[in-house]
């Protein structure tokens, strides 16, 4: 697939169609270029994967989904959607998650911002080029599994099952409020990307991690956990 690169102890994969949504604009000459996988829309694979896996060696591991969490990664009906508005934070009670959310692109040359392992490693961020949550389409929200210092924002995502419920305030007011589809893992190799950030007709919510094994080799793990959910309604302050 070729060689990807590595940011800040994370690795980021991204690829992209010519008429993607997603697709950034184009890098300036001379400046270095991302090199492109075989996948339809946008790849974004991001580990909080420490050069060390702190978390493994304290021998705390990150909870993996349940075969009957699996559930569905789309939604039966089309539901709510909101206005376009900034999302400002994210909050998941079941795993004790509330976070700002951090407001990130890419760099200059092409390559995919990522939150900072020694500073922002208990923060989630939101990727500016999706949709924001509640327009229909695919928002994605992104965040650390582990860090240099141990568990991270999103170290319990596996844990969540459908049903479970996740709140993102907007910057107009508004509380975005998902309901949990489906949580899969993926080994990276199999990263069904159509699936994750392909158009849809609905507000829908992709969080984001790594999982799985972690590689003291390659220093990163093996898999992705993504967890599917879509809006099903709103609240105003």
């Amino acid at each position: 697939m070729g060689r990807q690169p590595r940011i800040a102890g994370l690795r980021v994969v991204m690829s992209w169609p010519a008429d993607s949504q997603f697709a950034p604009a184009p890098a300036p000459p001379g400046r270095g270029r991302m090199r492109f996988a075989s996948f339809s829309g946008v790849s974004l694979i991001v580990c909080g994967a420490a050069a060390i896996g702190i978390a493994v060696l304290l021998q705390q591991h990150a909870p993996s989904p349940s075969p009957s969490a699996a559930g569905t990664v789309g939604s039966p009906v089309k539901g709510p959607t909101l206005r376009k508005s900034p999302p400002l934070t994210v909050s998941i009670p079941a795993i004790g998650v509330d976070s700002k959310l951090l407001d990130l692109g890419l760099n200059k040359d092409g390559t995919l911002q990522v939150p900072d392992l020694n500073t922002s490693a208990d923060e989630a961020a939101w990727y500016k080029n999706s949709v924001t949550p509640g327009q229909a389409g695919a928002s994605i929200i992104e965040g650390h599994v582990d860090s240099y210092q141990g568990p991270a924002v999103f170290f319990r995502l596996g844990a969540l099952k459908p049903g479970n419920e996740i709140d993102v305030t907007l910057a107009d007011g508004v509380t975005a409020i998902f309901r949990v589809t489906g949580v899969r893992e993926y080994l990276k190799a199999d990263y069904p990307a159509n699936v994750v950030y392909g158009a849809t007709d609905y507000a829908a919510l992709r969080l984001i991690t790594c999982g799985g094994d972690f590689d003291p080799v390659t220093g990163h793990y093996l898999s992705s956990v993504v967890v599917f959910a879509s809006l099903v309604s709103s609240s105003h302050e």
